[in-house]
């Protein structure tokens, strides 16, 4: 059996991303891992050549920048890079650059590729999300975080990265067969320096908005207010080992009491409901489970 892995990157640095913990949070699982490259306003390609990493394999591409309805160029960048990859892979792994996987999970993903590897029916793997916020104590716990996610998919499948980038489809459309597995993936993206996180907003929203837009609603803070939360819970557990040097330079304070929630009465209700019974109504999933 055979796995590659594949992702982009493109001005990481600007935005603090933590991309080497990304990457080698699944490393150990991946024969290879090809990394498409986008033009930078910093030193990112430099960054990740200093890995000196041989599983590694970069290429340089240019974004479309004109693409900004829905993140459409972020899918594109993603094809880019899973259309490098090795065609003798079996499976392929996606790990965006603030995402990690806890390494007491990668006997379950190996597990669960060596399972499902014949089994024509999946098309996909699913994993769980936790959603860090403000500092690596807190994570999300109200609908606006997803649950659930694709980040393993097999290879010659006509499987193409969908929308923004989130998940994955066929080329037509259809939406992925997939197979729930025990892992988490740990999503970091809410978690840097407050003046990082307002870089990437920056970022983050120029895929999304015309100028006008981004002048009006995000341009003018140099510091993004971690306050204007809905609700929050404690995290209790480990994070992934690779993640340990990071959290232990975090120089910036958010202090928050998860008691106390920001919720409408729509919202609050059908929070409520969620706490209670585990069933988020309405809840939209990208993929369809088969195992």
């Amino acid at each position: 059996m055979k796995v590659a892995g594949f992702t982009i990157a493109r001005n990481l640095i600007q935005a603090d991303y933590p991309l080497r913990e990304a990457l080698y949070s699944v490393l150990p699982l991946c024969d290879e891992m090809v990394i498409a490259v986008g033009n930078s306003q910093d030193d990112t390609k430099a960054y990740i050549e200093s890995f000196q990493e041989p599983k590694i394999r970069l290429f340089d591409t240019i974004w479309d920048d004109t693409k900004r309805v829905g993140g459409a160029v972020l899918a594109d960048e993603t094809n880019k890079a899973m259309d490098r990859v090795s065609e003798e892979a079996d499976w392929l792994i996606y790990i965006q650059a603030d995402e990690c996987l806890h390494e007491k999970y990668l006997p379950a993903v190996r597990l669960a590729m060596e399972k499902y590897l014949h089994d024509d029916e999946v098309d996909a793997l699913l994993f769980d999300y936790l959603h860090f916020y403000g500092n690596y104590t807190m994570v999300g716990d109200s609908r606006r975080w997803y649950r659930q996610e694709i980040r393993v998919v097999k290879n010659h499948r006509n499987i193409r990265s969908w929308k923004d980038a989130q998940g994955f489809r066929t080329a037509g459309g259809k939406k992925l067969r997939v197979a729930k597995i025990d892992a988490c993936i740990y999503h970091y993206g809410w978690v840097k320096h407050p003046r990082f996180q307002q870089q990437k907003q920056a970022q983050f929203h120029r895929l999304w908005h015309d100028d006008q837009y981004m002048e009006k609603n995000v341009l003018g803070a140099e510091e993004f207010d971690y306050g204007s939360i809905d609700s929050l819970q404690h995290f209790t557990g480990t994070h992934p080992a690779v993640m340990q040097e990071r959290i232990d330079r975090m120089d910036w304070t958010f202090d928050v009491d998860p008691t106390k929630k920001n919720f409408g009465m729509k919202a609050r209700l059908l929070h409520w409901i969620e706490e209670r019974t585990g069933w988020r109504v309405g809840e939209y999933k990208n993929f369809i489970r088969i195992r």
